[in-house]
């Protein structure tokens, strides 16, 4: 029997052909979805919430979704990521009244975001029957949060503002807590100077 060329056509390797329906998930089908998931859970909530009524919204098969989110808990859960990613910056003003200041500016803006406003209590509540919707808000939230938080402790450690061993979640709890309670629970406007006044008394309790 005669070998054949390794060389020859006949006896190389064909190139391998990507498999017939794998296209690239268009990307504004994608927004689409991502659009009626917020739309959906505004209407009737996470409880009630279905693929069907999102790709209902979206205007899509329930297979485009499937082909992106194996669930609608993994679809939520994407969009407070995607949200979460934004995050807070890390201010660097040069003192701690300052960079508290700075840090409530930007978290007032992002708590009126109907993300925050809306979608993260409702989850808070189901949270409750699914563990995992908990410890996702904690990854996409709480963490960032405390990372920027240990920034501002440590650079005002530094300067001398306070205390070597000074906690950042403490500085957390006193920087962000009076406002989420003020914008997502009790939903009422801010007074004038209330920014003002609620660095002031954060300081004020992060250095007694």
């Amino acid at each position: 029997m005669t070998k054949k060329d390794p060389k020859t056509p006949a006896s190389r390797p064909r190139p391998r052909r990507a498999p017939a329906g794998a296209a690239v998930l268009r990307e504004d089908v994608t927004d689409a979805i991502r659009v009626a998931v917020f739309e959906e859970l505004a209407a009737v909530g996470f409880a009630r919430m279905s693929i069907e009524g999102i790709a209902r919204r979206a205007g899509v098969g329930k297979t485009a979704v499937y082909r992106r989110w194996k669930s609608k808990l993994a679809l939520v859960l994407d969009l407070v990521s995607a949200f979460a990613e934004q995050g807070l910056p890390v201010p660097h003003t040069g003192s701690l009244y300052g960079d508290i200041r700075a840090l409530l500016a930007v978290a007032s803006l992002a708590l009126r975001h109907p993300i925050a406003s809306q979608v993260i209590p409702d989850l808070l509540v189901e949270s409750v029957r699914h563990p995992e919707i908990a410890d996702a808000i904690k990854a996409a939230l709480l963490d960032g949060q405390q990372g920027v938080a240990a920034v501002v402790v440590r650079e005002a450690v530094a300067r001398g503002e306070l205390p070597p061993g000074a906690d950042p979640e403490r500085a957390l709890d006193l920087i962000v807590g009076p406002l989420y309670w003020r914008l997502v629970v009790v939903k009422g406007p801010l007074p004038k100077g209330y920014l003002d006044d609620l660095a002031r008394a954060a300081v004020a309790g992060l250095t007694t």
